[in-house]
């Protein structure tokens, strides 16, 4: 099988959700996380039989990348997607602390993308509101404590811009990240195959004045050896 190559800058670009002649998670999926980001994170940041968790794992991707790579992996999320997914709320996660060597997670950046029927769903809250903040908050503090001391953490999360009312979600959760983490990086990760990504979306976005989200922010963060 035919594997990606290890990115050297702070723009990823990928145009595909998968690579090789497997499946990685379903492409079909809502918001499904594209498997070349994990595959290269993985390989910088944890070694072979090493743990890795996803609290919102989706359709899968992270479990099968991982697999594939000789690493453990665990995935959660709050409306399993197949068998092998714990049913959990990221914000409770049934795991031992410092259990994890390495944390991904690619999370709701509003209510824009219809998961599930899920009232407890973060997906279900807009990031106009205050409390979806507040409930993002609680993830880190969860990652937190069930990342063991000096491992990595990488959250992928958009911005939102809807009817003239532009939301910086990366920049607001970068701040809640830096209260409980040591930053390292945060890369640019392009989108391709969004919705809008269309010539009737790009005219309208010339005729009204507006941009359409290109990117997503891939924020790693590292665990220091102080407990907080």
């Amino acid at each position: 099988m035919r594997k990606p190559h290890i990115e050297t800058t702070t723009l990823w670009d990928f145009p595909n959700q998968n690579y090789g002649d497997r499946p990685h998670g379903d492409n079909k999926y809502p918001g499904v996380t594209p498997a070349f980001v994990i595959w290269n994170l993985i390989q910088r940041y944890t070694k072979p039989g090493e743990l890795v968790v996803d609290p919102m794992v989706g359709s899968g991707t992270t479990i099968d990348v991982c697999l594939e790579e000789n690493r453990r992996v665990l995935g959660l999320d709050i409306v399993p997607y197949r068998k092998d997914i714990i049913q959990a709320d990221a914000r409770n996660l049934p795991l031992r602390s410092a259990i994890a060597d390495f944390v991904f997670i690619d999370s709701p950046y509003s209510d824009n993308i219809k998961y599930n029927e899920h009232p407890a769903n973060i997906g279900n809250i807009s990031c106009e509101n205050t409390l979806f903040f507040d409930e993002l908050d609680k993830v880190a503090r969860e990652i937190l404590r069930i990342l063991k001391p000096e491992k990595y953490l990488a959250w992928l999360i958009g911005d939102q811009s809807k009817k003239k009312t532009f939301i910086p979600v990366g920049f607001r959760l970068y701040t809640i990240l830096e209260s409980y983490f040591k930053p390292i990086e945060i890369i640019c990760v392009t989108r391709h195959n969004q919705t809008s990504n269309t010539p009737l979306w790009h005219k309208r976005a010339i005729q009204y004045n507006f941009f359409l989200r290109g990117f997503k922010y891939l924020i790693i963060m590292q665990k220091g050896l102080v407990k907080v």
